[in-house]
């Protein structure tokens, strides 16, 4: 069984809940605040974690108590933090999150996240059959130097593309799955993508994007499911009725569990069932890294 090595962001969220959104240039009454553990690379660490994948995370934290705090907490999920660097530099990533409808808002202010390089994934010991995982919180060059060694070592990478911003060709190219949700895969598309839009229409927009015909495009859709371009094929996994509460998470807990699912070498579309299951149970609890369901709990309801 291979393992999941996640090099990404590790932040605190700190989270305001509330009846409704703010609009512009007004103040609203909160209903309280809340401190989770979070940052899309921790969140994908725990999730594989919890879900029984062995785990390794790659990054930085500041020294501070929030670093304090998320490596203690990362550490008691079973994640292997010895590529985790403490750094006086910046302090640790913070994010700001409103919630309020089950929606929320996200300020994210990188700190230390900004500071993780090449050389913190240049000496990870990746192995043919490891699952290398990232997204969009660190530098994309270091993105790159992780994708290309794991490509080297023979491991399936997994990229979230997420905030979407712009990656150059030769990144997209080091993709074997691509994992995003639509308006992220029309943002990199170039192409205009609504909820409305027919399963037929998304997939068409990512074959545009594929950059290698062997690459797999999943495109998460929240409450109706998930599509998948593996190749040439097409892959449907419809989606769970859940009364959501705080959806914090829910992306980074899918991505986690499908990279947990594919180092156990599971064929993919059970695993996008099970990454899928995982997902609707995250979004039923508040906070993203707390939130992430057990194996058993997937099992459950599988």
């Amino acid at each position: 069984m291979g393992r999941v090595f996640v090099a990404g962001s590790i932040n605190m969220d700190v989270v305001a809940t509330a009846d409704r959104h703010p609009r512009v240039g007004e103040t609203v009454a909160g209903r309280q605040v809340l401190y989770f553990p979070g940052g899309k690379g921790a969140n994908q660490a725990v999730a594989a974690a919890r879900l029984g994948a062995r785990t390794t995370l790659i990054g930085r934290l500041g020294k501070d108590s929030f670093g304090t705090e998320l490596k203690a907490f990362l550490g008691a999920q079973g994640i292997d933090l010895g590529y985790i660097k403490e750094t006086a530099e910046a302090h640790t990533g913070t994010a700001i999150i409103t919630v309020a409808d089950a929606d929320n808002t996200i300020v994210v202010i990188p700190g230390s996240n900004a500071l993780v390089g090449a050389d913190d994934v240049s000496v990870v010991p990746l192995l043919k059959g490891d699952v290398a995982v990232s997204q969009f919180e660190i530098p994309l060059p270091t993105i790159a130097a992780f994708f290309r060694r794991a490509r080297d070592a023979g491991a399936v990478t997994v990229l979230n593309p997420a905030p979407a911003q712009k990656m150059s060709s030769e990144l997209l190219a080091l993709v074997d799955v691509l994992v995003l949700n639509e308006t992220e895969l029309g943002f990199l598309a170039g192409a205009e993508l609504s909820e409305r839009d027919e399963a037929a229409r998304i997939i068409d927009v990512a074959r545009k994007l594929q950059a290698r015909e062997d690459q797999t495009i999943c495109v998460t859709l929240g409450k109706r499911g998930v599509l998948a371009l593996a190749g040439r094929e097409e892959i449907a996994v419809p989606g769970r009725a859940v009364k959501a509460i705080d959806t914090t998470g829910a992306g980074d807990c899918f991505v986690g569990a499908l990279a947990a699912q594919l180092a156990e070498g599971v064929p993919l579309h059970a695993a996008l069932t099970f990454a899928n299951t995982a997902a609707s149970i995250s979004v039923q609890r508040m906070g993203a890294g707390p939130s992430m369901p057990t194996a058993a709990e997937v099992a459950a309801v599988l």
